[in-house]
């Protein structure tokens, strides 16, 4: 098949994680999904696949003949779209982009330049757009893509030579639960690249240290007419411990290696609310200090207003893979060596969010991320370049090849 149709395939599946199911995977379609691609992966003569109860896809890529000395590397890409926006009915359109604004159907919504400048490079480029209802998908269906289309090159009787390949296709990689359930015996990789990111000439070997935090805040609730003196909004004491964040380290307001607070979610009455923030930096010390900002701030609610007002709970979701790959060089190095051969020259990145990769680094498999061609993700704006994905497909076959080395 194709590399973007199969994609475009992909995409009809809806499999919105979900951070409030309590299942595994936090959304049916991801097993849907799952399934869908352990029977393709099976009918292209893949070994070994196999689908745990969780939702995790393993496969295994055998060496050519005289290449099983050689060890294996992994790929991983994810099957889950973000909560931020609808994954369902997804109805993608390729098109040739012309330049100015570019509407995506009925909706209201549009690519324009001067909200997203890069679309001035890509005139003449062919683009892959949704109609403004729904997220692409892009993030991580390309991946997806990208991967089993490796494995029908690399099992068709005529595949270049190359080592052995190991496949993992994770759920809930978005609500920061991808490698929950991961199982690295069954792997079987000891270094391997997800293919999770933007821009193909794009190497990811940095990324935050992320935690996300809960605050509960209870009040007391009496009518309106009776409340002078007795009432506790928690809504306003919510919306109050919002205002005390700095407004300078939001992601709105921060670039680059800048960390933030990202107030995300806030429900609840008069009597209890709940707020959700994400937690983010690329510095150690620093993503230390926000979380004690947190806590400190909980403290002070609590004796100024009262015991048991607010209760904080911290959970930390993944650390910087920075400091772990620089141990092994050479595969970060690989990786730009196979960027160069599409005629682009790789950027090493830190990026500003986090990957399965980052979880597998801190587990022991040293795992950089790669680019994919897609842009805006998590939004109805999100977008693809079809010149990038193929690329994308060009890079992953290189690095599966003998002449590059996985790591020192």
């Amino acid at each position: 098949m194709e590399l973007v149709e199969r994609f475009l395939g992909y995409v009809i599946f809806d499999t919105q994680s979900s951070e409030t199911s309590g299942t595994h995977p936090s959304s049916p379609g991801q097993l849907v999904l799952a399934r869908t691609l352990a029977e393709e992966l099976r009918g292209l003569g893949a070994r070994d696949v196999f689908v745990s109860e969780g939702g995790y896809v393993y496969a295994t890529i055998p060496a050519s003949a005289d290449q099983a000395d050689i060890p294996a590397l992994g790929f991983l890409a994810h099957m889950d779209t973000s909560p931020d926006a609808s994954g369902a009915q997804v109805k993608p359109r390729r098109v040739v982009y012309q330049g100015g604004v570019l509407v995506l159907g009925t909706s209201g919504r549009a690519l324009d330049p001067k909200v997203f400048p890069e679309l001035d490079r890509l005139v003449g480029k062919e683009l892959i757009v949704t109609d403004g209802t729904t997220l692409l998908g892009a993030d991580d269906k390309i991946g997806l893509a990208v991967l089993v289309t490796l494995a029908e090159k690399l099992l068709a009787p005529d595949a270049p030579a190359h080592r052995e390949i190991r496949l993992c296709f994770t759920p809930d990689e978005e609500i920061g639960e991808g490698t929950d359930g991961f199982d690295p015996v069954r792997f079987g990789a000891s270094a391997a690249f997800t293919v999770d990111g933007g821009p193909v000439d794009e190497v990811e070997n940095a990324n935050f240290n992320a935690a996300s935090a809960k605050i509960v805040f209870r009040g007391v609730s009496v009518h309106p007419g009776s409340a002078k003196n007795v009432m506790v909004n928690a809504l306003k004491l919510a919306a109050a411990f919002v205002a005390q964040l700095p407004a300078s380290e939001a992601p709105e307001t921060t670039e680059g290696r800048e960390g933030f607070f990202h107030p995300h979610a806030l429900e609840g009455s008069v009597s209890e609310a709940t707020l959700q923030i994400l937690v983010r930096d690329h510095d150690a010390a620093k993503f230390a200090a926000r979380k004690a900002f947190l806590a400190r701030h909980v403290d002070i609610l609590n004796q100024t207003v009262g015991a048991g007002t607010a209760q904080l709970t911290l959970k930390d979701q993944y650390v910087n893979m920075e400091d772990r790959l620089a141990r092994v060089p050479e595969l970060v190095a690989m990786a730009e060596r196979a960027v160069r051969t599409v005629g682009l020259e790789p950027k090493l990145v830190a990026i500003r969010g986090g990957t399965d990769g980052a979880r597998l680094t801190e587990m022991g498999i040293p795992c950089p991320n790669l680019g994919t061609g897609g842009r805006n993700y998590h939004g109805e704006c999100e977008y693809a370049i079809v010149e990038e994905i193929e690329q994308a497909f060009r890079i992953v076959l290189e690095l599966a090849k003998p002449t590059c080395p996985p790591g020192a």
